[in-house]
């Protein structure tokens, strides 16, 4: 945990925000969250762990990813300061793209959150299939 940082009824004031209000973007917590839990983020900042990749490589190791997501993926990514872009001056150019600092200091809680899933996975799935079972019963 970040110093000064419990989770609790206290800190719920870190991420809540009256509603119809349009203050969401202003909540630290929700505004990361919306980048980095996104459908795509985590995977390509678990894709660039090793080193930098460029974007066929990226989109290659991702899979079913389309084209235009994992662009716009590494662009919200860029402008949130978690991977930086470089263009190699190649005949065609080339790019690459690599964790920054910032995004190098997201490496502990997403390996733990990964590990998390892995070691998890087969439970939730379980937990899945009994409440779809149960709902499909009534």
């Amino acid at each position: 945990m970040e110093a000064g940082f419990e989770i609790g009824t206290a800190a719920a004031t870190a991420w809540s925000v009256r509603p119809g209000t349009g203050e969401a973007e202003k909540c630290p917590v929700r505004d990361v969250l919306d980048r980095i839990g996104d459908r795509w983020s985590l995977l390509v900042i678990l894709v660039l762990r090793p080193g930098p990749q460029r974007f066929n490589a990226l989109k290659r190791a991702i899979g079913d990813v389309s084209q235009r997501m994992l662009a716009l993926t590494l662009r919200h990514l860029e402008r949130d300061g978690l991977i930086s872009r470089t263009v190699i001056p190649t005949k065609p150019p080339s790019v690459e793209y690599a964790l920054t600092p910032l995004g190098r200091s997201l490496e502990a809680p997403i390996a733990a959150l990964a590990g998390w899933a892995l070691s998890r996975h087969a439970e939730i799935r379980d937990s899945r299939r009994a409440y779809d079972d149960g709902r499909d019963a009534a």
